[in-house]
């Protein structure tokens, strides 16, 4: 199953009456689980399950095989963007850490959080990123200055899918 095809049921699944779904193909175990009044996260698998009954969505994929279990689905999902946009980004990268629409500022009529050329710490809030009216603040992993904003405001965006540069 690719990355593509696993956003595209997480996202159906999302909008649908189904509180749980399960699915099984090669190896690839994926469950879904959607708690009943509440919107908006990914949690996954191994973290302790008081908390599920806090997070919305339940997004859970185990690859049974070795091969599979060495590359996480952050990096396919970041790979396979880097290479269908050519991109050789040079610095640490701030990445997606759901799917959702990608904002630059708290609202429409703000500045934005940060722009090319400003310092950030770790920490920082950079952008916000919308899943389910939910909004996720995205903080810099890193101290340094934006050198590149890889998406533009209102974009949606994938998990894992890189969206700045700090140098």
């Amino acid at each position: 199953m690719r990355i593509e095809e696993i956003l595209q049921l997480v996202d159906s699944i999302s909008r649908s009456n189904l509180a749980e779904f399960k699915y099984e193909e090669g190896g690839v175990k994926l469950s879904l689980k959607k708690a009943a009044a509440m919107t908006g996260t990914i949690q996954a698998l191994g973290q302790d399950s008081s908390q599920a009954s806090l997070q919305p969505i339940v997004q859970t994929i185990v690859p049974t095989s070795a091969v599979n279990a060495q590359a996480p689905v952050s990096d396919l999902a970041s790979a396979a963007k880097n290479e269908e946009q050519g991109e050789a980004a040079r610095g640490n990268i701030v990445k997606s850490p759901l799917v959702g629409t990608f904002y630059a500022a708290p609202s429409e009529d703000a500045e934005p959080y940060v722009q090319v050329g400003d310092t950030v710490k770790e920490g920082q809030v950079l952008a916000i990123v919308e899943a389910m009216k939910l909004m996720n603040d995205i903080e810099s992993d890193f101290t340094g200055t934006i050198t590149e904003i890889l998406v533009q405001n209102g974009e949606a965006v994938e998990y894992g899918q890189p969206l700045f540069v700090i140098e």
